[in-house]
């Protein structure tokens, strides 16, 4: 199975450290027979941090979306709020999957009550939107973000991991009982928190990995979707046979 693993932000950086981070991944996760094509957002921001930028990088995703079609069986949106997911299920003709929607998934299968935690203030609002669009109100999902970026804290974790322990500490308090450590930058911490917590602690990027595997169904075909107001070129190959 190849899996189209596709940063949505413009970080070609930050794919490389998923690409490596998920493949150390696959044997782990029961997934040897995966093989991951990774793709950067082409345009829009380096480290996505407001509903404009997201905006712009679903825009993004879908452009990539169309430019890998027949190459990938599944998608995997390595960018935690999912930018362009709805729209690329819309518009593909194979599974597509985000970070958040996946973690969302396995998490709520393991507790009844789950809280999303990241990096950077200005995304607890957006993932809080992001889970009421689901259904899912502050008393299944609780969304917490420490004050350094995603982005910052990839660059710097030790900074970081007390913060991240005391606010996972803190959701835990409140009831949650699976905390998801959500976010590109944030990959590969799981381990590192999970013996400072009574809780499962999941990581978004082997969620998004182990939710894109899945057999699922096709989604509609793309040619049923409207294409107004895509590019044209862009529009031609999202709907190529």
């Amino acid at each position: 199975m190849r899996i189209l693993l596709l940063n949505g932000n413009t970080d070609a950086a930050m794919t490389e450290r998923m690409l490596a981070l998920a493949q150390a991944a696959l044997p782990r996760l029961g997934l040897p027979g995966v093989a991951l094509l990774p793709a950067t957002a082409r345009f829009g921001a380096r480290y996505i941090a407001s509903r404009a930028a997201a905006a712009i990088a679903g825009h993004a995703v879908l452009e990539q979306v169309a430019e890998h079609a027949g190459q990938v069986d599944a998608v995997a949106i390595a960018c935690f709020g999912d930018p362009g997911l709805q729209a690329a299920r819309e518009v593909a003709r194979i599974p597509v999957t985000g970070m958040a929607d996946a973690s969302l998934d396995i998490a709520l299968e393991m507790a009844p009550r789950v809280a999303l935690l990241t990096g950077g203030a200005a995304w607890v609002p957006m993932l809080e939107e992001f889970c009421l669009l689901r259904g899912l109100g502050r008393d299944r999902v609780g969304v917490h973000a420490v004050a350094p970026t995603g982005d910052m804290i990839a660059r710097e974790p030790e900074r970081a991991l007390n913060l991240l322990v005391e606010a996972a500490a803190g959701a835990v308090a409140a009831g949650a009982g699976v905390v998801v450590l959500g976010g590109a930058g944030l990959a590969g911490l799981a381990p590192r928190l999970q013996p400072r917590l009574p809780v499962p602690v999941l990581d978004s990027l082997e969620c998004l990995l182990r939710v894109a595997a899945r057999p699922l169904p096709v989604p509609p075909a793309a040619a049923s979707a409207p294409s107004t107001g895509l590019a044209p070129a862009l529009a031609r190959r999202l709907e190529a046979p």
